[in-house]
């Protein structure tokens, strides 16, 4: 219940500084998304131009292999690093935009609470049960929200274990393929 001009002015200021913060973020984490493509893809560029003049410059056919095999580990580990960069960009994203839902919902709760109050002191004489029946609901939707907000937490936590456990896997499979390919390789 907006009471004056003053209240509606800065509700209306709220929302607006709220919904800038949130786009800030997203632009943000686009621009940081968008700087990592163009390096990454200026690295792949750079890359494959000295590894094809490597091949290139070989003297013979196993030669060639050998230079090949041996550029695979480095491109996987960048692949995996360009990867867990994007994971952590957003995950940070998403990290920023909870706290600032946290916030909202906090101050939501505040001036709810608040309202419920001031209803409930000029509520007439026999509305306790419907006060009482709206603080259950509110008490029910405010432990809905941080059960909901825990089990996003623990899904991330799960995730963030599940990214750098394949992570590390592929970087092992690969640096114990590597040398395995290269001897292959020689030995034929």
């Amino acid at each position: 219940m907006i009471n004056t001009p003053e209240q509606f002015a800065s509700a209306n200021k709220a929302t607006i500084d709220s919904l800038l913060a949130l786009a800030n973020t997203a632009l943000a984490s686009a621009e940081r998304i968008a700087a990592l493509n163009l390096n990454t893809a200026r690295s792949v560029l750079e890359d494959t131009v000295s590894g094809a003049k490597a091949v290139m410059a070989a003297k013979d056919v196993q030669e060639a292999l050998s230079i090949q095999a041996s550029l695979a580990q480095p491109n996987v580990e960048k692949a995996v690093a360009y990867s867990r960069s994007v994971y952590e960009i957003t995950a940070q994203t998403q990290e920023e935009l909870s706290k600032m839902v946290e916030a909202q919902f906090g101050e939501f709760q505040k001036t709810v609470a608040g309202l419920l109050d001031k209803a409930a002191k000029s509520a007439p004489a026999g509305s306790d049960v419907a006060v009482a029946a709206v603080k259950s609901a509110i008490a029910a939707a405010n432990s809905a929200f941080d059960n909901m907000n825990k089990a996003a937490k623990q899904v991330a936590e799960i995730a963030e274990a599940n990214v750098a456990a394949a992570t590390n896997a592929t970087v092992k499979a690969v640096t114990a393929s590597a040398p395995a390919t290269g001897s292959k390789k020689k030995s034929s």
